[in-house]
C-alpha cells in the first residue's frame, strides 16, 4: 500500500473527551451564581493547562494532552456560552420552591433531608445539590411548605413532604 494512505500518527489515537453532565436539548443551561463562578475557574484552570500542552508539544512533540485540553475547553465554552444566571429571587417570590432553593424535605420514615436546586454542571448528590432536570428536582418546582412530591426512582414511586425551603445567604 502507499505511503499517501497511511497516516503519519497512526499509533497515536484520538483522546477521549469526557461528556459534560447531560442538559436536555433546548432546555437553558441555568446556573446560580455560585455555578457560573466555578464555571469560570474551570475555563481559568484549563486555560492554563493548555499553555502546559502547548509548551509541552513544543518540547516533545506530544499533542495528546493538547487535543484532550482543548477538546474539555470547547464544551466548557459552548456551555459557558449558553449560561442563564439565576440568582435569589426577590422576596415577593419566595412562596414556592424555585431554582437555587434550599428544599427541606421528611421521608415515609419521617427522616430529614436537605437538597438545593442548582444547574447541572453544579450538581453533585453527595454535597446536596441537585440538578434542576432531575426527578426530584422538577418534583419539586413550584411547590410550597407542607406538599407533598413524588417521583420515579429506581423504578418506583417516592413520596416526600416539602418542610421548609429557602435561598442560602450569598446566592445573588
Amino acid at each position: 500500500m502507499s505511503r499517501a494512505f497511511v497516516k503519519e500518527d497512526e499509533g497515536e489515537k484520538a483522546p477521549m473527551i469526557p461528556p459534560r453532565a447531560s442538559l436536555p436539548a433546548g432546555v437553558p443551561n441555568y446556573v446560580t451564581p455560585r455555578g457560573m463562578r466555578l464555571l469560570k475557574e474551570e475555563k481559568r484552570q484549563l486555560e492554563g493547562e493548555r499553555e502546559e500542552a502547548l509548551q509541552k508539544k513544543a518540547e516533545t512533540g506530544e499533542r495528546y494532552d493538547l487535543e484532550l485540553v482543548e477538546g474539555k475547553l470547547k464544551l466548557l465554552q459552548e456551555r459557558l456560552h449558553k449560561a442563564r444566571v439565576i440568582s435569589r429571587p426577590p422576596a415577593q417570590q419566595r412562596d414556592k420552591v424555585r431554582f437555587g432553593a434550599v428544599v427541606k424535605l421528611r421521608d415515609a420514615a419521617g427522616a430529614l433531608q436537605e437538597y438545593q436546586l442548582v444547574g447541572v454542571d453544579e450538581a453533585d448528590v453527595n454535597q446536596g445539590k441537585i440538578g434542576f432536570v432531575a426527578p426530584l428536582a422538577r418534583a419539586l418546582m413550584g411547590r410550597v411548605v407542607g406538599e407533598r412530591c413524588s417521583w420515579q426512582r429506581d423504578g418506583e414511586t417516592t413520596a416526600m413532604e416539602i418542610v421548609d425551603f429557602y435561598w442560602p445567604e450569598g446566592a445573588d
